[in-house]
């Protein structure tokens, strides 16, 4: 008992573990870097530079800046596994000032071409494409085996607070300032980055035990099926994990990994939930070009307002992540049901203009999908062979992630022929089929049975509702 009481009084890891605290510091300005970028550029083309074809323009930007995510992930897989790690956090956030601060200067001087714009983001995306990854993995490389799970909950907890931070200030310094101000910020927030990584100190790979890695999986692999049901952008898994778990050290090797269609080919349940997201994700998605749009033509109002937009959509997706296991029901319900919601707060806006409106129904969307994510992951965690876990994950959320690009250049095309009101109206009508046929598949389909990989001591049993007993 007297152990435990200085146990616990011990202070947060970011502060007695140096090395850990200025990497977790270089990921949260990395992240809200990129945030920032990306939506006050989308509100500079929507709000100032912008012509007749505002829409396509900043629906184009923000497939330019997904795109990375999903193509470079087999490219960022290899880096990873063959480069020292702290080597490329610092070079990828180093790539990404070099090419900020160059392009702030250039707006300074003049107006900053389109192009270059877009090239700008598409670097920024390539650059965080790789830096998020390595730095999950990396996380044995800088603390202690007993301090994995603390780690691992503040690399996790980043990007929501990044995302609120960055959502947030982008619109406000290009209200203050224009492009060039949002641009010069992230420049310096990633040469401050890789300073900090830079100064930290590694240990080597070999140092990160096998145990340490393995115990580190779960969490990661949570955080990858959480971020691809809400239609967040990580590079994939499953190839760094493979790379830093499998070592000299081990009697058996592991199973080869299975590919993404044999794993499904025995999960039909699975197969068919995962195609009714991606069709949600088409029309989920597009609230981030139909937010800026709605701000300037149906409300009139400034980046301040598409701040407290992006406030709303956070705030409620982190309480939905929080209470979703709290939510009754079982889990295909549960999804059909929030669904039908959200397909009436997003329309809503359509039907009913004002700030209030918006905020409400924007809150209302991001509670639903923090409880889609927490309880779709729960459900995949129990269904999918624990060996085809990281592969399945990694792999599930560059399908569902494929989709944003998709959808920023559809709805922003549509954006220039149609009002921002009746785009809010496509949102919701384009999800009551999905959450039909969701709602079909609660009342007609079998969850298919839990499988075990030869790993496994234990299976758990489940009802045809798809829950454990």
């Amino acid at each position: 008992m007297s152990a435990a009481v200085p146990r616990g009084r011990r202070l947060p890891l970011v502060l007695r573990n140096p090395s850990f605290g200025r990497v977790w510091t270089a990921q949260l300005l990395t992240q809200a870097a990129g945030r920032m970028f990306q939506v006050g550029a989308v509100w500079w083309l929507v709000g100032f530079a912008g012509g007749t074809r505002r829409g396509l323009e900043s629906g184009l930007f923000l497939m330019v800046s997904t795109l990375p995510a999903v193509a470079l992930a087999p490219v960022v897989a290899r880096v990873v596994a063959r480069y020292a790690h702290r080597t490329v956090l610092a070079v990828a956030a180093a790539a990404a000032g070099a090419v900020a601060i160059p392009a702030a200067l250039w707006a300074y001087a003049g107006d900053l071409p389109m192009a270059a714009v877009y090239a700008v983001g598409l670097a920024l995306a390539a650059c965080q494409a790789v830096f998020d990854p390595c730095l999950t993995t990396s996380v044995p490389e800088l603390v202690e085996d007993a301090d994995i799970e603390a780690a691992t909950g503040f690399e996790l907890s980043t990007q929501s607070l990044a995302g609120l931070g960055g959502g947030l200030l982008g619109p406000l310094l290009v209200d203050a300032g224009g492009l060039p101000v949002v641009v010069a910020v992230c420049g310096s927030a990633y040469l401050l980055a890789a300073l900090l990584v830079a100064s930290a100190r590694f240990r080597h790979a070999t140092e990160a035990t096998h145990a340490t890695v393995v115990a580190d999986m779960p969490a990661v692999t949570d955080a990858i099926a959480v971020t691809a049901v809400t239609g967040a952008s990580d590079a994939p898994q499953d190839a760094r994990d493979r790379s830093t778990a499998a070592g000299p050290g081990h009697d058996t090797p592991p199973p080869a990994p299975r590919t993404l269609r044999q794993v499904l080919a025995g999960l039909p349940f699975i197969r068919r939930v995962l195609l009714c997201f991606a069709a949600a994700n088409l029309f989920t998605t597009a609230v981030y070009v139909v937010m800026p749009l709605y701000t300037r033509g149906v409300l009139h109002s400034t980046g301040s307002t598409v701040a407290t937009l992006e406030a709303a959509l956070g705030a409620g997706t982190l309480v939905g992540s929080f209470t979703g296991a709290r939510v009754p029901g079982r889990p295909v319900a549960v999804g059909s049901a929030c669904l039908a919601v959200m397909a009436v707060a997003l329309g809503l806006p359509g039907l009913w203009a004002g700030h209030a409106t918006a905020m409400g129904a924007l809150a209302v969307a991001g509670w639903c999908v923090g409880v889609i994510g927490v309880r779709f992951v729960a459900l995949f965690q129990r269904l999918v062979p624990t060996a085809d876990k990281p592969g399945f994950f990694a792999v599930m959320q560059a399908l569902l992630g494929a989709t944003f690009p998709l959808s920023s250049l559809l709805f922003g095309a549509l954006g220039d022929h149609l009002g921002a009101r009746a785009l809010c109206l496509v949102q919701g009508a384009g999800l009551v089929p999905v959450a039909l046929a969701l709602w079909w598949l609660a009342g007609r389909a079998r969850p298919d049975a839990p499988r075990t990989s030869p790993g496994d001591a234990t299976t758990a049993h489940l009802t045809p509702a798809g829950e454990t007993s």
